[in-house]
């Protein structure tokens, strides 16, 4: 492997737009969506031109795009704008909270201390784009450090079945195990309607340098009872405080065979969310059914064929291993340890 994978680097800022790397069609195509203004950021993100941990970084730079529109006008109306588009732009994933705590973490940082505003526009653009630099950074070492616990748990010769793509989580992980000098073996799913196992995560392995084995959705059951993997890894698109992971749907299916096999499961998250006590406080997307009547871009059900797409799924804490966070594994009934301080993270 040379470099960092692409994917890794999927959305861009220049002097005029964002260009986001449009990943309903790599990696048979390398092509880039320019996104003029913070709106068309977040139509972006509502059609799945990015996935997984993109649409964070998708909306930090939407809120650069959104502080440059209204550079010109006064402080309290530009962040009044600023805000508006911050709503927005939460409100295109209502899922995963990276979105919600991306506009959050910018906004409270481009005001001082006193709740101050900048002076003027140029100083409003000056300071979210910053802002956004940084949560960004923030991000991707909470995800390296995830990544470090994460290969820790996996053994030198481990076979691993990941479903969706589990972007820099994944990443980090897969390159933390290297650095130890482990041989890890992968099995994907396809990960319907939009192929992410197949053209994201498949991909980007091997782009690391591996061979993964690639398998429909429906034969995580059989692969597990035939010892093709040995344990499941996902990401999560939030965890809840009492240790249920969200994530894309079927990963409770994944989690129901890794129980019935005794195959160990964990789910990685940088950080369980303290705003869902428990899954009654997340909101599961629903997405128009018709997206699963077809396979990039054409239809493969006939005319009559009625859809039905539950973007996300919740498995409950009895079926996780671990839930693995930047400063530890824990078993999901103790996640909420993640926030103690000092902490002491119980390695499952």
């Amino acid at each position: 492997m040379s470099g960092i994978p692409v994917l890794a680097d999927s959305v861009r800022i220049t002097a005029d737009a964002v260009e986001i790397l449009d990943r309903r069609v790599y990696p048979f195509e390398v092509r880039w969506v320019r996104c003029a203004t913070s709106e068309e950021v977040a139509q972006a993100i509502e059609r799945m031109v990015t996935q997984s941990s993109g649409p964070l970084f998708a909306a930090t730079a939407g809120l650069v795009l959104a502080a440059r529109e209204a550079r010109r006008d006064p402080p309290r109306v530009a962040f009044a704008r600023l805000r508006k588009a911050g709503d927005r732009l939460i409100a295109t994933r209502p899922t995963n909270n990276h979105i919600r705590d991306a506009v959050q973490g910018v906004l409270e940082a481009v005001l001082d201390g006193n709740g101050g505003l900048p002076a003027t526009g140029e100083e409003l653009v000056e300071a979210v784009t910053e802002a956004a630099r940084a949560h960004d950074a923030a991000y991707r070492a909470r995800s390296a450090a995830l990544g470090r616990h994460a290969a820790g748990l996996l053994g030198d010769g481990a076979r691993v079945l990941t479903h969706c793509w589990a972007d820099a989580f994944l990443i980090a992980t897969v390159q933390a195990a290297q650095e130890a000098g482990k041989h890890l073996e992968f099995v994907c799913t396809e990960t319907r309607p939009y192929l992410q196992g197949a053209r994201l995560t498949a991909a980007t392995l091997v782009e690391m340098g591996y061979r993964p084995t690639l398998i429909t959705d429906g034969m995580v059951a059989t692969a597990l009872a035939d010892g093709l993997a040995d344990v499941a890894l996902t990401a999560a698109d939030r965890v809840t405080l009492d240790g249920h992971v969200v994530n894309k749907v079927g990963t409770l299916g994944v989690a129901l065979a890794a129980n019935a096999f005794g195959v160990p499961y964990h789910a990685l998250i940088d950080a369980p969310d303290p705003q869902a006590r428990t899954i009654d406080d997340v909101v599961i997307e629903r997405r128009d059914g018709d997206e699963v009547l077809h396979v990039l871009g054409r239809r493969t059900a006939a005319e009559g064929v009625t859809g039905y797409y539950p973007a996300f799924d919740a498995t409950p804490p009895r079926l996780v291993t671990s839930i693995v966070t930047e400063h530890g594994v824990y078993e999901p009934s103790r996640v909420r340890d993640h926030f103690a301080v000092p902490h002491h993270p119980e390695e499952s």
